[in-house]
Order: structure tokens, then sequence, then C-alpha cells
């Protein structure tokens, strides 16, 4: 009697227990935040062993990661200001970005024959190889922050433009039926159905267009006077001390992870029903 008292309350008590909901939510910031510091453990492993381990690289094509470290320090007076300027230029780059892209994409979604007359012209300047207009940027605008702007927003606003789109024309069958059935005007079903249905979508198109930027400021930074990271790394480059150079692109990384991470969490507070109404990994 009491083996079957057992039996049957065992199972009952581990379903029961209250710790167990708590230990798999203390676990998740735990693996959070130790899984990407377990990544970034073994690609610094796999930089040294390709560079000093094995030797298969020469240092000044890739210097070793102690080395790049040392520059890095050494050269913080020159750096740390470059990281500001790159910075901001890729966020102020991006703001605009998101915003004209929004907006052409609400534009191109709510008329077909707008999306018929300029989606071919979108493809075609997207399309074009960014670097070959870094010369003609500054020809056109002069030195100074408005070049690399530009090239941000270049290489930024095609995928914005295209996830709000397709966010926008992509409404649920379901929603926009209950709209119709309640005779809402078209401005209450874009603001109540349709733009939150395509707010995922057009957070995807965000997080693809951030490293985007950023690749867009390190080369208008190439052709201008910006002195930011892009043209830190043009000048130490030039000079023979490549392990600056690997320094600034360490730091340009940095930069790209910092702000992907930030507009994913701003992605979380906006959008909390998002995890809640679609499968979890």
């Amino acid at each position: 009697m009491t083996e079957t008292r057992t039996r049957i309350e065992g199972p009952s008590a581990g379903v029961g227990n209250p710790s167990a909901p708590a230990r798999r939510r203390r676990a998740i910031p735990v693996g959070a935040a130790g899984l990407p510091f377990l990544g970034l453990v073994i690609a610094l492993a796999c930089w040294w062993l390709v560079t000093t381990g094995f030797g298969l690289v020469h240092p000044a094509a890739l210097p070793s990661p102690q080395a790049v470290g040392a520059s890095m320090a050494d050269r913080s007076g020159v750096l740390l200001p470059a990281l500001g300027i790159t910075t901001l230029m890729t966020v102020v780059g991006f703001l605009l970005s998101a915003a004209a892209g929004v907006l052409i994409g609400i534009a191109l979604a709510a008329s077909r024959h707008l999306e018929r007359m300029f989606a071919p012209l979108l493809v075609a300047v997207n399309a074009v190889p960014k670097i070959a207009l870094g010369p003609l940027l500054v020809v056109s605008f002069g030195w100074g922050a408005k070049p690399v702007l530009t090239m941000v927003f270049l290489l930024c606003f095609f995928p914005i433009v295209l996830s709000t789109s397709t966010g926008l024309t992509t409404t649920p069958a379901d929603l926009a039926e209950l709209a119709r059935s309640l005779h809402a005007s078209w401005w209450q079903s874009f603001r109540k159905v349709r733009l939150p249905a395509a707010l995922p979508q057009v957070f995807v198109g965000l997080k693809v267009a951030m490293p985007l930027a950023a690749i867009g400021a390190v080369i208008g930074e190439f052709y201008s006077d910006q002195p930011g990271l892009g043209y830190q790394i043009l000048q130490y480059n030039g000079i023979g001390e490549t392990a600056t150079a690997w320094a600034a692109i360490v730091l340009i990384a940095a930069m790209s992870i910092g702000l992907y991470s930030l507009l994913y969490l701003v992605e979380r507070l906006a959008l909390p029903w998002v995890r809640a109404t679609t499968s979890a990994r």
C-alpha cells in the first residue's frame, strides 16, 4: 500500500513542484548571456590558433588577438573618439532610412499603381554597387557628414521598404474580414489591424538594415574627412599598423552587436504579443 501511494504521489509532486518553472525561468537569462560569451571564447580561440598556435596566417595580414588588444589599448585615445563618430553616423543614418523606408513602404502598399511605377526603380537603386558611389557622393555633397549619411541611407532603406510593404500587403485574411465586417474606415483598418499585423515584418527589415548601417558608415568614411573608424582603418593600414586597423574592425563589430541587441530589445518591448502568439524554439 505504501509503495502504491509513493508511485502515485511521486509524479504529482513533481508536476506540482513550483520550483521547476522557477528553475527554467532562471536558466533562460543564464543561457542568454552565457551562450554568446561561449561563442566569443570559441571565436577568439580559433583566431589564436590560426595566428599564433599554428601560424597559418602572416601577422601582417591577420595579427594575433593579443596584438590587436594591445594596439587597441595603446591607441584608445584615437579609436574611442572615432568609435563615437561612427556610432553617431550609423544611428542617425539608420533612423533617417527607417523613417523614409517605412513611409515609402506604406505608400507602395496603399497603391498598386505606385508599386508598379516605382518598385523597379527601387530595385535598380539597390542593385548599384554602393562603394562605387563613394567618390561621387563627396563630389556632390562635399566634405562632412552628408556623404556618410547618404551612404548609410542607400544601404539601409531597401530592406525596410520591402519588409514594410510586404507586411502591410499580407494582413491575415480573418483580421481583414473582421475589419470589413465592422465597417471600419481605411484609417481605422490601417491603424487597428494592418499596421499591428505588419510590425513584426517591419522589425525584420529593421534588423536586417542595422548591420548594413554600420557598413555604410564605414564605407562613407573611407571617402570623407570624418575621422571615424573607417577613416582610421585606412590611415593605420596605410602606415603598416595592421593590428590597429584590426582593432578598429573589432570595435565596428562590437558596435554593430550592441546596436542590434538594442533594436532587438526595442522589438521585445514594443511587440510583447509576438512571442505569445508564435511558436517558440
